[in-house]
């Protein structure tokens, strides 16, 4: 299986653009866990002073007398910077888990508005961990891990300015080697944002694979394919496994690495104050305070280091956000679009033409009818002729490429998309149920329904029967996309969703896709009832049950060299093809156009 390509590289500022507004309303925060990090390390710098003088005053003279007070202040110290550390690290914490909620909420809701194809042509899993590890990597880089940078830089200049005031020419020895610390952390950096993008991209493909293989469980069993879906999941978890280790190595490497370098800053720091001691110009409290301060000054250095394969990391993880949020939906509201209230259900058709997106042949071409309020329209014709794109274009999940939708005499276009389904309801071909309770699932279009109008539209539906049988009623979970329940079973929990949704348009496509025929008969009384007084789109090729009265539109593919699509239209079943370039009456004079 081809493996897709790497998100784009984006730059880090542009991450900072993109990312930093979503820290507004939390940035106290974050300033206050990282001023009180700032009054930690102050504590720390006081206490290696102590430290010193304690060696010169109390040490080097047997001064007992003189260790109690700088002893105690010591303590105090220490309690304090103990104190200070845990509260700023739990103030950064809770700023940094309310900006992940706030950005994947933010992410979630911008892909809940992107078209059906962008689902189609990515791996759920793959989407999963963008909205999980990716995100968890932003706020490292935003949140928590900006408060470490600027108190890791306050950090180095507090130990620096220390060891300064002890020994300034030997301090400008110590800084001569710190470049060496962060060339090696730009080396590593560099080479760390690749292999954190290769693990990314790796993750959310081994995340999909699971995904896919529990999801489809019953098949993997009943066609003996348990090898290789593990197969499957070994080989992609080895090529995270390949990425995994490319991240250990150089993060390994990395540590030892600037270990030497800082065993040979200290060896030569070392050497240079004994040399000073033996000439009377420095003490050995005053050295051993000053190698504190390099103890504390060069790891905060080696964190800056750090900081930077972390940057890396998450800059890994912001491209594949930033792709998700760069990418545009195919349907948006006019700024001036209306918000209409309940419809009468008058559908229109007008010169309809349809392409999907990466594809060069149209689906539909010159497509016209109508529907009167009331009215039930059945659209047939073989599979990948444009049946469900027909409800694709009435939802606006897509605009048409040509000619226009109209409900009740306004183009759909003018309408806010929110209003324009807030008048239809649509029975998909697969039955898309929650893991929730049948009344949860009854109720999912009607928010707050009124618990005896649930228990009315599954009478209506010929659900309230079964459920009554079930341990808890209504209240009984359906398990997983419902499949706790039988086919019939959850076609008929989705039919009552429909009935109690009270919409005036319905499209129904393909409702008796899997039914053997006793269940489709029965399915077919509670859509009669579903269907009676609004205005129906029923899609299906399967005519066995459709009533006499219908009307019904056929569609034909659209030829290779052809500019337009066949409509053939009759009462009932059975209609014979008609002779290409007519107008074929739809009903009273309306009409729809054939090539």
């Amino acid at each position: 299986m081809r493996r897709p390509p790497l998100a784009p590289t984006v730059s880090i500022r542009r991450t900072f653009r993109e990312f930093w507004p979503y820290t507004r309303g939390l940035r106290h925060l974050l300033v206050a866990g990282g001023t009180l990090a700032i009054v930690a390390a102050v504590c720390e710098v006081a206490a290696i002073g102590l430290f010193g003088h304690i060696t010169d005053e109390v040490l080097s003279k047997q001064n007992l007398g003189a260790f109690w007070l700088p002893a105690a202040a010591w303590l105090g110290l220490a309690a304090t910077a103990g104190l200070v550390s845990f509260v700023g690290s739990y103030l950064t914490a809770l700023g940094g888990e309310r900006f992940l909620l706030r950005l994947r909420d933010r992410v979630f809701e911008h892909i809940q508005t992107l078209t059906p194809d962008f689902f189609d042509n990515r791996r759920l899993g793959d989407l999963m961990a963008r909205l999980t590890d990716d995100i968890e990597a932003i706020e490292e880089l935003i949140g928590s891990g900006l408060v470490k940078l600027f108190t890791t830089l306050v950090s180095v200049v507090f130990f620096a300015g220390a060891a300064f005031y002890i020994r300034w020419d030997l301090a400008l020895l110590t800084f001569l080697l710190v470049p060496a610390f962060l060339l090696v952390a730009k080396v590593f950096a560099s080479r760390f944002r690749v292999v954190s993008a290769r693990e990314r991209l790796s993750n959310g493909i081994m995340n999909s694979v699971i995904e896919e293989g529990l999801s489809n469980q019953s098949l993997v069993q009943s066609y003996n394919r348990q090898g290789a879906e593990a197969e499957r999941l070994h080989s992609e978890g080895d090529t995270w496994m390949r990425a995994n280790v490319a991240q250990a190595w150089l993060s390994s490497l990395y540590g030892p690495v600037v270990q030497v370098i800082e065993t040979i800053c200290l060896i030569t720091i070392l050497g240079f104050g004994a040399w000073e001691i033996s000439s009377g110009r420095l003490t050995i409290g005053g050295l051993l305070a000053f190698a504190a301060y390099l103890a504390y000054l060069y790891p905060a250095v080696q964190s800056l280091g750090q900081i930077a394969l972390t940057v890396s990391e998450a800059a890994a993880g912001s491209d594949r956000v930033i792709e998700i949020l760069t990418t545009r939906p195919a349907v948006t509201d006019r700024d001036d679009a209306v918000h209409m209230g309940r419809g009468r259900g008058h559908i229109e058709f007008r010169g309809v033409g349809f392409t999907y997106p990466n594809r060069r042949r149209p689906t539909l071409r010159d497509l016209s009818f109508a529907v009167e309020p009331g009215e039930l329209v059945v659209c047939t014709g073989p599979s990948g002729v444009g049946k469900s794109t027909i409800a694709k274009l009435l939802l606006r999940f897509y605009d048409p490429t040509a000619g226009h939708v109209l409900l009740d005499g306004t183009d759909i276009r003018e309408l806010s998309r929110e209003s324009l389904r807030d008048n239809i309801t649509i029975l998909q071909q697969e039955n898309l149920l929650f893991s929730g309770t049948v009344r949860e699932n009854i109720a999912y279009g009607c928010p707050g329904a009124d618990p005896d109008a649930v228990v009315r539209a599954a009478v209506m539906a010929d659900v309230h029967d079964f459920v009554t049988t079930l341990p808890l009623g209504y209240d009984t979970p359906i398990g997983q996309r419902g499949r706790l329940m039988s086919g019939g079973q959850r076609q008929r929990i989705a039919i009552a969703r429909a009935i109690l949704r009270d919409a005036p348009v319905l499209v129904l496509d393909e409702p008796m896709t899997g039914l053997d025929a006793p269940t489709a008969a029965r399915i077919m009384e509670p859509l009669k009832r579903l269907m009676a007084g609004r205005t129906t789109i029923l899609i299906t090729h399967d005519l066995r049950f459709i009533p006499e009265a219908a009307h019904k539109i056929v569609l034909e593919a659209v030829p290779r060299r052809s500019s337009r699509i066949r409509i053939k239209s009759a009462r009932g079943r059975g209609s014979a093809p008609r002779p290409s370039r007519e107008r074929v009456p739809v009903r009273d004079g309306r009409t729809g156009t054939v090539p």
